[in-house]
Order: structure tokens, then sequence, then C-alpha cells
């Protein structure tokens, strides 16, 4: 998985002498492709970047590996580039050169989950790295976050990631009313047991949909066990028949699955109950095999994780989005190979990142 970011990242010249991001897609033969679902959006973005870094920052966390450090230093000048003087982000460049995109439907500034996954990076590098800058560009871009409404449920759980742990630092004691009321709003949004991700659909989607995980957490925090309940409960009616059928969708993409294992993972963290325990070790592994193609979706030989499922049938390409969430789904072990898996991850760098990484600014002062 690591590999694989490795070799789509790649510098962003206008963003730094440090700056990199990593490229949204690629093809079975790890060419980068362009975003253009919705026409033409680019070839990075704050989404990935983002991800990304706090993934890097969570390995430098529990491994003071100094590349893990160095790699999420070069993504959070990345995002330092993309936020506007106003605290929004842009979320892609639109080539390489490092222009920036402010016209697409998935890259114009403020979009809410680009705006929210960059915010909360932000408060990861600065936690994790001691980033004075990336502490600015919280402190830019969170008031936006705090006075949004009409948030739906899918991005106000990433504000909700994001305000834990910095109450869990002892940072930002003001969002701790906010906190609550976030939780309050996702609890609120439900069909029966099963919370929803936003108020114009009948049921969930599996992409992003982490509201049992972060209500869970939370509840701990707040010390609210109505709010774990809600969470216990739509996780059981929910996640649980799915992941008993190994995700038996006609589409599967590995965002959706390390959501659902990230869900459940907290809830038997909180709950100390074995039928979520159960239920993680079961979601995990449908990145060996247990899916409905029967084969492994994570290829551990090369490296990668493939885009997901569709029919029956593996994706053969392998993207920025897959690699980073089948990397957090599978943190344990990954942890565990880290120190020997580096120097690996190393030569599958472009030589123009390997230079850039060599002595990052945060190396230096570390």
């Amino acid at each position: 998985m690591l590999r694989q970011l490795a070799r789509l990242t790649a510098p962003v010249e206008a963003a730094g002498d440090r700056a990199c991001a990593i490229a949204v897609y690629a093809d079975a033969a790890d060419r980068a492709l362009v975003a253009a679902d919705l026409g033409h959006e680019g070839v990075a973005c704050v989404d990935d970047a983002a991800r990304a870094a706090v993934l890097l920052c969570d390995l430098w966390e529990l491994t003071r590996l100094p590349r893990a450090r160095s790699w999420a230093a070069s993504l959070v000048d990345f995002l330092l580039y993309m936020q506007l003087p106003d605290g929004r982000f842009v979320n892609f460049i639109a080539g390489w050169d490092g222009r920036r995109n402010d016209r697409g439907l998935t890259s114009f500034p403020g979009g809410g989950f680009w705006h929210a996954r960059g915010v909360r990076a932000l408060a990861k590098a600065w936690l994790a790295l001691g980033d004075e800058r990336a502490r600015e560009g919280l402190a830019r871009g969170l008031p936006l976050i705090r006075t949004a409404r009409d948030v739906p449920p899918d991005v106000r759980s990433i504000h909700v990631l994001m305000a834990a742990e910095l109450l869990r630092s002892g940072q930002f004691a003001e969002l701790a009313d906010d906190l609550t009321r976030w939780c309050e709003e996702i609890a609120a949004l439900r069909h029966g047991d099963v919370l929803l991700d936003n108020p114009d659909e009948d049921g969930p989607h599996l992409w992003g949909h982490l509201q049992e995980g972060v209500l869970a957490e939370a509840g701990r925090l707040l010390d609210r066990p109505d709010l774990i309940d809600v969470a216990r409960r739509s996780a059981l009616a929910y996640l649980a028949p799915l992941i008993e059928s190994g995700f038996a969708l006609p589409t599967v993409q590995p965002y959706g699955v390390a959501s659902a294992a990230y869900s459940v993972e907290r809830l038997a963290s909180v709950t100390g109950d074995r039928v979520f325990r159960d239920l993680a070790r079961k979601a995990r592994a449908w990145f060996a095999g247990r899916n409905t193609a029967g084969r492994p979706v994570y290829d551990s030989s090369a490296g990668r994780v493939h885009d997901g499922i569709d029919e029956g049938v593996v994706n053969p390409h392998s993207g920025a989005e897959s690699n980073v969430v089948g990397a957090q789904a599978l943190i344990t072990d990954l942890v565990r190979v880290a120190p020997a898996l580096f120097p690996v991850v190393d030569a599958c760098f472009p030589s123009a990142v390997r230079r850039r990484l060599a002595v990052s600014r945060l190396e230096r002062t570390a």
C-alpha cells in the first residue's frame, strides 16, 4: 500500500521546494490518470493528500520512522498551498505545474468533504509533527466549520474526528460544545435504527459511512452512553449484515469497507463486545479475499490495493484513495512490518520525490 502511494507521489513545484501530492488515479500499469468523471478535475487533490497525511502522521507517531515524517510534511506543504487566505480549500490541481482548479464540480473553494479533510489533516500535522504553519491553517479553516449549518452526517463525521482528537490532546477546549451538537445532529438523522449519510436518502451509502464509529468514540469522550447505543444499534442493523455477507453489493470500494471496519473496531474498543471484534476481523478480511470475487483486493506482493470489486470482478486499477484507506484499515499489520518495509518504499518513489524528501524542513528541526 505504501509502495503504491510512493509510486503515485509527485512534486508540485508551485507549492514549494518540498511539496508533493499523490496522483488520484492509476491504471493497472501504474500510469497516473486524470480525474475527469465530471469534466476535467485534475491530477491530484486535497481529499487524497489530506487522508494520506493523516495516515503518515499516525505511522510517525507509532513507529518514529523519519521517512513517514518527511513524507507527511511534504503533503502538508501541498495542503497549505491549496488553502486560500480565507481558510477555504480548493480541491484539485489541474496539472503537475500546480495550477489550482477553482471551478470544478469537485474542486470549487470550500467544498464540504475536502474542506473537512484538509482542516482535519492540518490539525493532525500540528499535533503529530509540531508544524506551527499547520496550526495557523487550522485556525483559518476551523471557523468555517464551526459556523456551518445543515452539514450532512458523512461530512460532519470528519469534523467529529478532528474535534475529538484535538480535545483528547487538550487543545481547542471551545470545541466541546460543538462536538456535542455535531454528534446529536448525526444521531438524529436515521431511518429506524440505521444512521443516514444525508437527508435526501432512504438508506446509507457505504463509501465514507463513519457515523457508527465516530459516535462510539465521541460518546466515550463525552460520557454519553446514549450516543454509543445509537451507534451500536445502527452497526448491528446496517453494517453487520453487509460484513457477514462479504460486502455482497454490485460495487464495493475499499473506502466503504475501511469505513465499516473502522466503525466496528471503535465499537469493539468502546463496548468490549466480542461481536464487534469478530465483525472487525471479518471486515478486514475483505482485503484478503473474503469478498464476492473470492480474490485478494490487497496484492501484498505488488504492494497495492485495487480500486474495488464490480459485479464480482476485482478492478485492476489502484489509485490514491484505495491505498490510503487500505493502509488505515490494516494499520496494525503495517506498523509491524514498517521498519523493514520503508527501505523498499523508498525505492518506489520517483527520483525527484526522493530528493525532496531527503532532508525535509521538519526533519532538519526534529
